[in-house]
């Protein structure tokens, strides 16, 4: 595909060290834009920052997978974003952009903050119909507005069920634990979706994870599933570099496992969002989503060879 509204990652600082994307059935993209956060912002420098730990994991083999990324990816490079422009303006771009790299490869996107998911969950539902969606977050993101605004990164999951994006049924929540009214913070579960909270997941690894994983894969079945991981569904101790940390969250072997076993799901995208290397520490954040945004790769293009 042409990359002309794309800007290029220097060789040194693409996924993996991955080729620049041409016809790879796999495509990785950035999505550098944090107009939209409530805390801290920074999330726009995120995807270079999961690119360049992502250098670590060498020649990318995966332990379980026993495959690696390279030969079936390219890197795509960060979308041509403002990041002064109203949020319906950027995430129209968003959308136009998504489309086109998802009209071709499977795709993983590297945010930015979390309202740029609404305009990618739109450019999957518009080529795969009506969604599943497993949301790993601190946050509900279920309000109906974001502090007086119509729109932004904690109120995108509300408004997905809204249009119809993604099936309320087939909506699953992981991790959430932050402060917030209960209509709030219960609103999928209300809607007949499912919610783990990091409460309920405390001390729970490994095999004491598989009844979460087969409830979750019994309930979404083969629907097309799209997988968004806000990096603040990890503890903080794990993944300090985060606009909105809340402590008590999930340990990276917990996110780990689960995405391994949730491969097997009819997987159709995935995005990680809100990783702000600015409050980083010794790069624990952005190792954390490259190894994350990896294992899902590996998880799929598992299940090609």
């Amino acid at each position: 595909m042409s990359l002309g509204h794309f800007a290029y990652a220097s060789a040194s600082n693409r996924f993996l060290a991955a080729p620049l994307l041409q016809n790879e059935p796999f495509a990785l993209c950035g999505v550098p834009f944090d107009g939209a956060v409530t805390h801290r912002p920074g999330a726009r420098f995120g995807p270079q920052a999961i690119r360049s730990a992502s250098l670590m994991l060498c020649d990318g083999i995966h332990p379980l997978f026993n495959v690696s990324p390279l030969g079936q990816l390219g890197d795509a490079g960060d979308m041509h974003l403002p990041n002064a422009s109203p949020l319906a303006e950027v995430r129209a771009l968003i959308q136009a952009q998504a489309s086109a790299l998802m009209a071709q490869h499977h795709c993983v996107f590297l945010g930015g903050d979390h309202s740029v998911t609404l305009a990618l969950l739109r450019a999957a539902h518009a080529r795969f119909g009506e969604l599943a969606l497993v949301h790993f977050d601190a946050h509900c993101d279920t309000w109906m507005d974001h502090f007086g605004e119509p729109s932004g990164h904690g109120t995108w999951t509300y408004e997905a069920l809204q249009e119809g994006l993604v099936s309320a049924a087939h909506t699953v929540q992981i991790g959430l634990r932050s402060s917030g009214d209960r209509a709030a913070r219960e609103y999928v579960q209300d809607q007949g979706g499912l919610i783990y909270t990091a409460r309920q997941l405390r001390g729970l690894d490994g095999a004491a994870l598989q009844p979460v994983v087969q409830q979750v894969a019994e309930r979404l079945g083969q629907r097309p599933c799209y997988v968004t991981f806000d990096i603040d569904c990890l503890d903080p101790a794990f993944a300090p570099g985060t606009g909105t940390p809340e402590p008590g969250g999930l340990s990276s072997s917990q996110a780990m496992t689960l995405l391994e076993e949730l491969s097997a799901l009819n997987l159709v995208g995935m995005d990680c969002v809100e990783v702000a290397p600015a409050y980083d520490h010794a790069e624990l954040t952005s190792n954390a989503a490259a190894t994350l945004v990896w294992t899902y790769l590996c998880g799929q293009i598992a299940k090609r060879v």
